[in-house]
């Protein structure tokens, strides 16, 4: 039977040459085998199912190692932390000099409490929203009512009663949308139906004087919005949108009134959405996702200030920086490094930092500016923009 264990030792390691996870599991057995003494004997805490499986991630770069080792405990927490500290111990595995630094103890009882009460807040608020839901006006109830029985039907598509003879339509998604808009008295609505764009809508689309896009506040609603304006072209003269994360089909009279009443013109909202299409599509694909920098990061502007170009300071364990470095020598003074914590760069983050920060097993750089990739082999990038 598997034992999650009640806590997780993290650690990371570095070596100062090429080693295989076997060698990292069997240091960690054989060298804590004669410290910890017989009733903490890892081997045997392991058959019993005190001590969970070994994880180890190794990373290899240019002859060295780096990587991180998790340990699942089901023991106490002293006994779990006594073996945090002989993990330390170990200097060597192999031929290779090494070095092992427990980041922290996580209690996974306490993790699962906080996923509990975040889960159960969450929940909470779907209770109150609903309930929110089912006090609506009386009046919107019975108007709707009225309503209901006026929608037709358009080639397939779901539409109000003045599609065709109106000089102006606005075109929704989906059924209810249009249903939606006919509760308060908006009868030259039509759907798309969700199932890409119909060559009967661009049609009728031609014969409009103004044709208005009323979409989704979401990205669902950007991406129709792409497809109307390659289906529709010029015919599509306006577009509004519901609120953020806000569906059509949901809003109140008032709401519905302002987004129509702040309309944009097509061709500027359609330029918009597909610049922050696009920078989405960068990010998902090349930059990762984008993240605020922590406070230990932006202790380390004032490194950067007044910093020659191309020039780095590496920071120590205990946040103090080095020397400046040269581009040229930089390669050897990380190599030369121990107990690096993180990297300060005058110049733009490139793959080469990304490759050095990694081969010294930093996890954080500073630089001036960052490319389109802001995250590789473990290492996370910072531009003083981010500050």
């Amino acid at each position: 039977m598997t034992n999650e264990g009640k806590y997780v030792i993290h650690a990371t390691i570095r070596t100062d040459g090429t080693v295989a996870r076997k060698d990292v599991v069997g240091a960690i057995f054989g060298q804590t085998e004669g410290l910890l003494g017989e009733e903490l004997q890892l081997r045997k805490l392991q058959r019993t199912g005190r001590i969970g499986h070994v994880d180890v991630i190794l990373h290899q770069n240019k002859g060295k190692v780096n990587g991180e080792i998790q340990l699942s405990s089901s023991i106490d927490q002293v006994s779990t932390a006594v073996i945090g500290a002989a993990l330390e111990t170990i200097d060597r595995i192999g031929p290779c000099k090494a070095a092992i630094k427990v980041k922290k103890i996580e209690n996974i009882i306490s993790v699962k409490k906080d996923t509990v009460i975040d889960r159960a807040k969450e929940l909470l608020l779907d209770i109150v929203n609903s309930g929110a839901d089912e006090s609506k006006n009386i009046l919107d109830e019975v108007r709707s009512v009225l309503n209901l029985g006026k929608e037709t039907d358009y080639k397939g598509m779901t539409a109000g009663p003045n599609v065709i003879k109106s000089e102006a339509i606005i075109i929704v998604e989906g059924r209810n949308d249009v249903r939606n808009l006919l509760k308060y008295d908006i009868k030259n609505a039509i759907a798309t139906m969700g199932s890409g764009i119909m060559p009967e809508l661009a049609e009728l689309a031609k014969t409009k004087k103004t044709v208005t896009a009323f979409l989704d506040g979401d990205r669902g609603g950007k991406l129709l919005l792409m497809e109307l304006e390659g289906k529709i072209g010029k015919s599509l003269t306006h577009v509004a949108f519901a609120p953020t994360s806000r569906e059509v089909e949901h809003l109140e009279m008032k709401v519905v009134t302002k987004a129509l009443t702040q309309k944009e013109t097509a061709g500027k909202v359609v330029a918009r959405i597909k610049t922050e299409i696009n920078k989405d599509d960068d990010r998902a694909v090349g930059r990762g996702r984008e993240v605020a920098a922590p406070d230990e990061v932006k202790a380390w502007a004032g490194m950067l200030d007044g910093l020659s170009r191309n020039h780095a300071v590496i920071v120590q364990e205990d946040g103090s920086g080095s020397e400046p470095i040269g581009a040229r020598s930089l390669e050897t003074a990380l190599t030369d490094s121990s107990g690096a914590q993180g990297l300060v760069f005058a110049g733009k983050v490139t793959a080469r930092i990304f490759d050095l920060a990694s081969g010294a097993g930093i996890e954080n750089v500073l630089g001036s500016s960052v490319g389109k990739v802001t995250r590789k082999s473990g290492v996370q990038a910072y531009s003083a923009d981010d500050l």
